[in-house]
């Protein structure tokens, strides 16, 4: 595994981020999520738009992998944006280019991410995964991760909460 800077992402990363997120999910996706649905959530332009946005929001930490100095992956985190108590933050997103998938680079993302929630003071950290994304729920299972009961239907698939202490 080649050495990774991670960094916060900045308001010009946006068409890198966008990049990144609809090449993952293009590759991640396929055989999940509805055809007419990928297509729609891997247009650039709507991707890249939605990370302006996301950008400008104080509330929203993203963070940017680079390995030889190219952007490779990216997270994004928050306040738990289902209601639970304050002290629990949540993953929004973590996406990697495949080329590079299984070589350790998420997990590199994942520490760095689950330390800044826990310097931020959060004790807890939830996600969630699309119920059969079994390659990314066996990732968050071997980080600690615990799925929950909590189920919901987002696009055209179901999604399992999971949940972690923060030590």
């Amino acid at each position: 595994m080649e050495d990774m800077i991670i960094r916060p992402a900045q308001t010009g990363d946006a068409d890198t981020l966008a990049r990144i997120q609809t090449a993952s999910w293009r590759d991640g996706f396929r055989g999940i999520l509805d055809p007419a649905v990928l297509a729609a959530h891997t247009d650039l332009s709507r991707v890249t738009a939605m990370y302006r946005r996301v950008l400008q929001n104080p509330a929203i930490r993203v963070n940017m992998g680079l390995v030889a100095e190219t952007p490779h992956c990216l997270a994004a985190w928050s306040v738990n944006r289902d209601g639970l108590a304050e002290d629990i933050a949540e993953l929004i997103c973590i996406h990697s280019l495949s080329r590079r998938w299984r070589q350790g680079y998420g997990s590199a993302m994942m520490a760095h991410v689950l330390a800044e929630m826990g310097a931020a003071g959060f004790r807890e950290a939830v996600l969630w995964v699309f119920e059969e994304n079994h390659r990314a729920r066996a990732f968050y299972e071997a980080l600690g991760f615990s799925a929950e009961a909590a189920l919901r239907n987002n696009l055209s698939a179901r999604e399992i909460r999971y949940r972690k202490r923060l030590s």
